[in-house]
């Protein structure tokens, strides 16, 4: 199938939230980005998913450092021939991706995602891209219901945010398909130091939510109604039927979790 007449730019967030990232110090590698599952740098298989996306016209990679970059031939040599594009990162994850929003086209749909999404897939990337537009929001994150990763992955924790009608993991998917929408990078500076942290998450989109959310759970539904009069711009989400889009690398048992799938996937 052809690309979209308006394909989505994609931009993966590969910067460092600590310069003494456990997993990047187990793996012995200079950036988390670069941490090998089956073989391959996790930043090389997110790439190798955006690329074979139907959706995705070009890829802006933040991050990591070039003294990163030179360690591994491949991801060099990828950014050298200008299949990806290379900014150096900001300080924050969304410091990083509104100053990447800021050298596109404002009519360019814009897809975020990150450099540790090691099971990422092209069909994962179709999928909620596709959701997203026939959505009609501003704003849109792919989630997955706990249920759904916790029944395939046991083993593994996963944030969520429990509401009336399920509890939800983000996908570390993210699209921003207005101009306007791209604000909303700015208020994402206000919360993502809290991002483990539900209720400081749920408070910074006002007390009176926060009230609303300890007495009654809303429903998903409901709470995007609340988020978009709060942000000012129309927030939705796409819920996504794999498992897998739930799993990044946070710490070293995620690694362990993701090396396992990738290997039974292989073999």
């Amino acid at each position: 199938m052809s690309r979209p007449a308006t394909p989505f730019t994609a931009i993966v967030l590969a910067g460092e939230r600590s310069p003494e990232d456990p997993v990047a110090r187990a793996a012995g590698v200079r950036s988390k980005a670069l941490t090998p599952v089956g073989g391959r740098p996790m930043v090389l298989r997110v790439l190798d998913a955006l690329e074979a996306a139907r959706e995705i016209g070009r890829i802006v990679l933040c991050g990591p450092d070039k003294s990163a970059i030179d360690q591994d031939k491949e991801l060099r040599l990828r950014i050298g021939s200008a299949e990806v594009r290379w900014l150096e990162s900001q300080r924050t994850p969304s410091s990083s991706t509104y100053h990447a929003m800021q050298s596109l086209p404002d009519s360019t749909p814009v897809l975020v995602t990150t450099a540790d999404h090691a099971l990422l897939t092209a069909e994962m990337v179709d999928y909620f891209c596709s959701g997203a537009r026939q959505s009609q929001k501003d704003v849109v994150v792919g989630l997955a219901l706990h249920e759904l990763v916790t029944a395939k992955y046991p083993e593994t924790k996963r944030t969520a945010i429990p509401l009336a009608d399920g509890s939800y993991c983000s996908c570390n998917l993210f699209a921003f398909l207005t101009n306007e929408a791209r604000t909303a990078a700015l208020f994402w500076r206000r919360v993502e130091s809290q991002r483990k942290k539900t209720l400081r998450v749920i408070a910074a989109f006002g007390w009176l939510n926060l009230l609303r959310y300890l007495l009654k759970r809303p429903s998903l539904e409901d709470g995007l109604e609340r988020i978009s009069h709060r942000i000012g711009l129309r927030a939705g989400a796409v819920l996504l039927p794999f498992p897998e889009a739930a799993v990044d690398v946070d710490t070293l048992s995620d690694w362990k979790l993701v090396e396992s799938i990738v290997a039974g996937q292989i073999s």
